[in-house]
């Protein structure tokens, strides 16, 4: 179900006339090693077993993952009676470059997937299955099992199965130490359950869901700062308390596939949330307009929630502009929900219940498809 090594061909034999006088080459040779590959695929076996439902079949390692969708079986209680499946894909982006410097490789694979499935859920889906891509220089089977343990982490935290994927050594494409990791999710969700922003109206409330930092995006103008202020990832700063720049910055990206599918399960007639936004590149001004009319604006009151001290350091040190801060970076704000104005307060209790930091942050009024921030 995952062959983690990509094996395009053998180098060709030489020729007759110069058998003797040449050693044969080999793969290990050209740079890429099939034992260190298979080694990966016993390691992360476990690893994917644990995030597998019983829809989930197919042997381990076989050419690709198999999973049931619906069927009338008690035992599952998934029936479907207009299904879409929504899919995506997406990446880590340039955080995987601290993740190589500090020497961390177990968090970014969870990034890898909450930036898929964060994406998946603003369309009212619920994430089914996830696959991987990991392309790296060479396959250090103790550390490439790291990586995917992070991915095989964010599943078990998504509710999802992770599938499949594929690891690639590539030397003469990633330099020694780089690696690049990106994902595929694929949802489903009942047609007349799927989240339209036409829905939106006025006097809609936007409530807001904290973040867990900087998240996934972003990652070019932090490693930028850290390069021309001479940061040090294993310093700590005062501003930032006790923890390390690198420790700090390599937090997670929060996933919230579970609180929101909960959330919409409980309302099975009412549509109360009418828009969703995962707040990734492009920050609060660029994502909550992907899901507004063009005749609504969304208004937001920036003082609704407290901007994580990252931060605030981050524009200190890097001299950025507070415009350019909030179109860059979420500033504490990883999700966005859009809801009836009668449900507001109900929403707010559901979501503290789930452990999420919800907070009501403007309302819909109108406008021209336009974000306000004040």
């Amino acid at each position: 179900m995952r062959p983690f090594l990509a094996i395009a061909y053998t180098a060709p034999m030489a020729s007759a006339a110069t058998k003797q006088a040449e050693a044969q080459m080999t793969y290990a040779q050209a740079g890429v090693d099939i034992s260190a590959g298979d080694a990966v695929v016993q390691l992360i076996k476990p690893m994917l077993r644990r995030t597998h439902g019983p829809r989930v079949f197919g042997q381990h390692g076989g050419f690709a993952g198999m999973f049931r969708l619906d069927f009338n079986e008690k035992l599952f209680k998934k029936n479907y009676r207009d299904p879409v499946l929504v899919a995506c894909a997406d990446g880590v982006g340039t955080k995987v470059k601290l993740a190589a410097e500090v020497g961390v490789y177990n968090t970014v694979g969870i990034d890898c997937v909450a930036m898929n499935v964060n994406d998946l859920i603003v369309q009212g889906a619920e994430p089914l299955f996830f696959l991987d891509y990991l392309g790296l220089h060479k396959v250090i089977p103790q550390q490439t099992a790291e990586m995917i343990a992070g991915v095989a982490k964010g599943c078990e935290i998504a509710g999802c199965a992770l599938l499949g994927g594929e690891c690639s050594e590539m030397p003469d494409v990633y330099a020694e130490g780089e690696f690049d990791l990106a994902g595929f999710a694929v949802g489903v969700v009942e047609l007349r359950r799927a989240v339209d922003p036409t829905r939106v109206e006025r006097d809609d409330i936007i409530i807001g869901l904290a973040s867990d930092g900087v998240h996934s995006n972003g990652f070019s103008l932090v490693r930028a700062i850290i390069k021309e202020r001479g940061l040090r990832l294993d310093n700590t700063y005062s501003e930032l308390g006790n923890q390390t720049l690198g420790e700090i910055l390599l937090t997670p990206t929060r996933i919230y596939a579970k609180p929101i599918v909960k959330l919409l399960s409980k309302y099975k007639v009412k549509r109360i949330v009418s828009g969703m936004a995962h707040i990734t590149g492009g920050g609060l001004p660029g994502n909550v307009v992907r899901v507004l009319p063009d005749d609504l604006d969304a208004v937001i009151d920036t003082n609704a929630w407290v901007v994580p001290s990252i931060f605030d350091f981050l524009q200190a040190q890097g001299k950025i502009d507070r415009a350019e801060m909030l179109r860059v970076f979420n500033m504490g704000v990883g999700f966005v929900l859009i809801v009836r104005p009668t449900f507001a307060d109900s929403v707010v209790r559901q979501l503290n219940r789930q452990g999420e930091h919800p907070f009501i942050m403007g309302e819909i009024v109108k406008g021209s498809g336009q974000v306000t921030l004040q």
